[in-house]
């Protein structure tokens, strides 16, 4: 397969990854007849095969590893779990890993630059969807605090006193162990952190002001990062337009290629975090408010990570994804 359009420079990415895919979404959905012009469908067929009976030869396994991409929660958590328990290959959600990895490395970077460290930094994290609990997840694997992370959902902040089952059941008992309450205003009062990767619109000014001094605003949910700017210290974002686009473009690449030249049959949190630190590495003496993760087109990014990745394949600890 290849790509009918030039991805060569960061303008090209703005046009064909957010924001610019943004618009084409919104064509589509306005108007079904466009799909088969707009998008891949006039040009492609699915084969669908279980290996059973391929060339009469029985079962054959035809892929090292696989990305689930673009599945709702719960839903995704299922999938996931399912394919992980009965398959000897890896098996990474995007949407889940891949952003969990990018915002953890991007976010070792600004704890550098505003004078944090994990264990004294508090995080609050707009959306218990399958990006908000793969970072609550993997940022309790790296260190933060059980009480620095708050995770909210459209009723607020979860805690224990809610009814709440699943994943949300989980994250309710395993983080905000200092029992938070409230809104999703009531807990970004005097936060160091927010990470918004629910809707766009969630987040005034005045909630922003409201936080600590040289606050970190993850406004991934493709707002207007321009509010959040006005009163943060670094503000990473979802877009090719503005500076620190988080995508998860910067983790799938060099985390599939460390799996495959492994040889691993499994996705580990050992291998999330080393490929977290590796991202973080890569942008090296260039770090700056506005350079906190490298660029998707840095030649050295993906090596760096499936050496990384690769390293804690081999490593004794083969703990699973949790």
């Amino acid at each position: 397969m290849a790509t009918r359009v030039a991805l060569d420079t960061p303008a090209d990415l703005a046009e064909h990854y957010p924001p610019g895919v943004a618009d084409q979404a919104k064509r589509v959905a306005g108007d079904p007849a466009v799909l088969g012009r707009e998008t891949v469908k006039a040009n492609s067929v699915a084969i669908v095969s279980d290996g059973s009976a391929l060339l009469g030869l029985g079962d054959a396994t035809s892929f090292g590893a696989i990305n689930l991409e673009d599945i709702a929660a719960p839903r995704c958590f299922t999938v996931e779990r399912r394919l992980h328990d009965e398959l000897d290959i890896p098996v990474f959600h995007d949407d889940q890993h891949g952003t969990a990895v990018v915002v953890l490395g991007a976010l070792h970077n600004a704890l550098k630059l505003t004078g944090r460290d994990p264990a004294g930094t508090s995080v609050v994290i707009s959306g218990a969807c399958a990006a908000g609990s793969a970072i609550a997840r993997l940022l309790l694997r790296a260190g933060y605090p059980a009480h620095g992370i708050v995770v909210c959902d459209r009723g607020g902040v979860l805690h224990e006193n809610r009814d709440l089952m699943g994943e949300k059941g989980w994250l309710a008992a395993n983080t905000n162990a200092g029992g938070t309450t409230g809104t999703l205003q009531d807990a970004l009062r005097g936060a160091d952190v927010f990470v918004g990767v629910s809707a766009g619109g969630t987040l005034a000014p005045a909630d922003v002001a409201a936080m600590a001094g040289r606050a970190i605003v993850f406004a991934l949910a493709n707002p207007d990062p321009a509010a959040a700017g006005r009163h943060a210290g670094i503000v990473p974002t979802g877009r090719s337009d503005f500076p620190n686009q988080i995508t998860n473009v910067l983790a799938f690449p060099g985390m599939f290629r460390g799996l495959l030249d492994s040889g691993a049959p499994r996705v580990t949190a050992h291998m999330l975090l080393a490929a977290a630190r590796a991202l973080a590495d890569v942008v090296g003496e260039d770090l700056a408010p506005g350079w906190i993760v490298p660029s998707v087109f840095d030649e050295g990014l993906v090596p760096a990570m499936a050496e990384a990745v690769a390293g804690a394949a081999k490593a004794a600890d083969q703990s699973t994804v949790d």
